[in-house]
C-alpha cells in the first residue's frame, strides 16, 4: 500500500523528519569517509598513506587563477590541489619554505596536485596549468599527476616530477638543483632538461 505523505495527518512533519534523517546519515557517512582508512592494522603502502594524509590535511583546494597564485606564494600552503585547468598570461612563482602536512616538525616539502582522485586514491581527472613559465623557489616541491604547459625553472633543491607531464622545458638554475631532482619514469618532459 502506498501512502501519500501530503494527505495523511502529520504528513509534513513526517517529511521533515525523513529529510532530517537522510541529512544526518549523509553527514555521518561523509565524516567517516574523511576520517581516513582502517586504524586497526597497517595494511597500506607508503604512497597510499601519503595520499590519505594529503586528502585529510589539504589546506588549499583552488579552482581559479587568483586563488592558485595566493596558494603558491610564500604566504600560501604546503599543498595546492586544483579542481580544473588554470591559465596564466604571466609567469608564476612557487616560493616559501613549507613542511610536510603543514607540521614544522616534519621534513620540508611542498606539493602541487592538479588532479582529483577517488576513495581508493586512483587518479580520476588530471588538469593542466598553463603559463609561459613557472619558477620553483620552494625546496622539495613535487609536481604530481597533472600537466604543466610552459617552462619550469627550478631554483631550489629537491624538485620532483611524479606521474606528471611538462609540455615545455625543464630548466635548473644550478647543477646542484638538477642533481637533487627526481623525475619518475612515468613522467614526461617534451622539451629540454638542462642547467640554464
Amino acid at each position: 500500500m502506498i501512502v501519500n505523505l501530503n494527505k495523511t495527518r502529520g504528513g509534513k512533519d513526517m517529511k521533515k523528519n525523513i529529510i532530517l534523517a537522510v541529512v544526518i546519515i549523509l553527514t555521518m557517512i561523509l565524516l567517516v569517509g574523511c576520517a581516513g582508512g582502517d586504524t586497526t592494522g597497517d595494511t597500506t603502502n607508503e604512497s597510499q598513506k601519503e595520499s590519505e594524509e594529503d586528502t585529510v590535511t589539504t589546506a588549499s583546494i583552488v579552482n581559479d587563477e587568483e586563488a592558485f597564485k595566493e596558494a603558491i606564494s610564500a604566504d600560501g600552503e604546503w599543498i595546492i590541489a586544483t579542481l580544473n585547468d588554470l591559465t596564466f598570461e604571466e609567469e608564476i612563482i612557487v616560493e616559501g619554505t613549507f613542511h610536510d602536512k603543514g607540521d614544522p616538525e616534519n621534513e620540508i616539502y611542498r606539493k602541487i596536485a592538479p588532479y582529483t582522485q577517488d576513495d581508493n586514491h586512483n587518479v580520476i581527472e588530471r588538469f593542466t596549468i598553463s603559463a609561459p613559465k613557472m619558477i620553483i623557489k620552494s625546496p622539495n616541491t613535487r609536481y604530481q599527476a597533472g600537466t604543466f604547459a610552459g617552462d619550469i625553472v627550478v631554483e631550489a633543491n629537491g624538485f620532483s616530477l611524479s606521474n606528471a607531464r611538462i609540455e615545455g622545458n625543464l630548466y635548473f638554475a644550478k647543477e646542484e638543483y638538477k642533481s637533487s631532482a627526481d623525475i619518475s619514469e612515468d613522467s614526461t618532459v617534451t622539451g629540454d632538461i638542462a642547467v640554464k
